[in-house]
This record gives structure tokens, sequence and C-alpha cells, in this order.
């Protein structure tokens, strides 16, 4: 049994996403089994909850302990965590401010795999935001995508716009929205499929997935952008893309993260490179 109180107003099912990643594994199963209470009363689907209302989960013990994220490094400063494909960020978050204090830095897609950095204090969450926001970061992705690219290594620009309401972005080559620049170079190549080593040199709202899109080779698995016919053929829900490295250079007290290269234990030998 996990038991949460709501803190802001919403919908059960985001509050699950975003606050218990077991329950939010078996969703499904826990309403058709009648395994979700909200202020002791159960409940069969969706609904909206609001601040102050109790939440209580009955999980198996085998699903109470199917992890959502595993540690790759931790001391007074950090936290690196390995999180799993289909847990939200905010999940991973709600998960370890139940061990301490945390504090939210950067966050990544749903159903992208990888390494998500988290300060433990006030001083060093400030020291890492600020070494996002001031691109003092290094992240490399793995990607499988459709086809072959036209080149083994290729730095791509184009622009990003978003759109809010639809909780999408386009990308164009004309300058309009925010610049983007995608680096990518071949790995391996199959018959119709290619993995890629992606590296992020500006960190926008699904950059790597649309951007490989608009370049004709969207990222298998990816519902949004992708191509629904080799998903299906491929039986890919989830896009297939990791964060494998991180390396992050706040300076002053926290410039030993920078003798650090912070690795994914994800990847990606279960995709078929058809």
């Amino acid at each position: 049994m996990k038991k949460y109180t709501v803190r802001e107003d919403g919908s059960l099912k985001k509050f699950t996403d975003d606050t218990c990643a077991q329950a939010s594994f078996c969703w499904s199963r826990l309403l058709r089994e009648k395994g979700i209470r909200v202020n002791g009363a159960r409940v069969t689907s969706d609904m909206p909850v609001r601040a102050g209302d109790e939440v209580v989960y009955y999980l198996t013990p085998a699903q109470q302990s199917r992890a959502a994220f595993s540690r790759v490094f931790e001391d007074e400063n950090v936290f690196v965590a390995d999180k799993e494909s289909g847990v939200n960020s905010e999940a991973v978050f709600s998960e370890l401010c139940e061990r301490g204090e945390f504090y939210f830095l950067h966050r990544l897609d749903r159903n992208t795999q990888g390494l998500l950095l988290f300060a433990r204090n006030v001083c060093a969450a400030q020291a890492l935001l600020d070494a996002f926001r001031t691109h003092r970061t290094e992240k490399r992705y793995l990607a499988q995508v459709k086809g072959h690219m036209p080149a083994r290594h290729a730095v791509c620009n184009a622009y990003l716009c978003k759109d809010a309401a639809r909780s999408r972005v386009s990308i164009s080559s004309r300058p309009v929205g925010e610049k983007i620049v995608t680096e990518y170079e071949v790995l391996r190549e199959g018959a119709r499929t290619s993995l890629l080593s992606v590296t992020l040199h500006t960190g926008k709202t699904h950059q790597i997935r649309a951007h490989l899109a608009f370049l004709g080779h969207p990222v298998v698995g990816d519902t949004k952008y992708g191509d629904g016919a080799l998903n299906r053929e491929l039986h890919a829900s989830r896009q297939r893309l990791i964060a494998k490295q991180l390396r992050v250079f706040p300076g002053g007290g926290l410039s030993y993260l920078g003798e650090r290269t912070f690795v994914s234990a994800h990847g990606g030998e279960e995709w078929e490179l058809i």
C-alpha cells in the first residue's frame, strides 16, 4: 500500500503518473480491481482530485517492488538517476523526496530512458540550474531511427516552435522560433533502421524527436512525431531513445563534477535493428 496527499487540483491519472510510478505502471489493472481509493472511496475510472485529498494505492508486493529508476551516483550535493521508460520524471522526484531533500533540475520525456540529475541542497540546485541555463553540460543520447542518414556524422541546425495547446513542437529551416543544434553520428545500420549517437548542443522540448523527424528519420516507437506503420510493424509503442551520457560543469564547490562522466546502464540491447 502507498498513501499520498494531493497538493494541487488535477486529475487522478496525472497525479498518479507524477507521484507513484509503481501505480502508474499498472494503472488500468488497479482500476479494474478497485485498487485505488480517494478519500476512502474505491474508484474505477479517472476522476478529478483536489488539494488535500488522500489517495491510497493497494499494490501487490510485485507491483510495489518494480523499480522506476536506479542510482548511478550520489553524494551530499547531487543524485544521478537512471530512469526507466514509461516513468514521468516527476515520479522519480516524488520517490526521492520520500527519502529526504531533493531539487528538480530537468526532465526527460515519459518514454525516454536514461539519466536525470537532481540536487541535494539549495546551493547545489542554484549552481546546477545555472549550468543548465548557460549550456555548461554535455548530453549524449542513443536513438534508433528510421532509414539511413545522409552522412555518417553531421551537425544540423534548424528552428523550433512550441505549440503548448497540442503539447508538441514544429521544426523549420526558416528563422522562426528558437534555434536548435543537433549533432549525430551513425553507430550501426540495419537494412531499414539505424542506431545513432546524438549530442544536444541546445536542449529544447522534444528537440531530438522532432528534429530527426524533420530530417526524415524519426525515432522508432515515437507515437507523436514518428512513422506509425513502422512502429506497428516493430511493435514499438515507446520511443527508442536513451539519455546515455551526461557531464555537467557547474564550477565552484561543484567543480569536481566536471571530472565525471555519468553513463546510463540502458544500451538499447533489446532493440531489433532491422
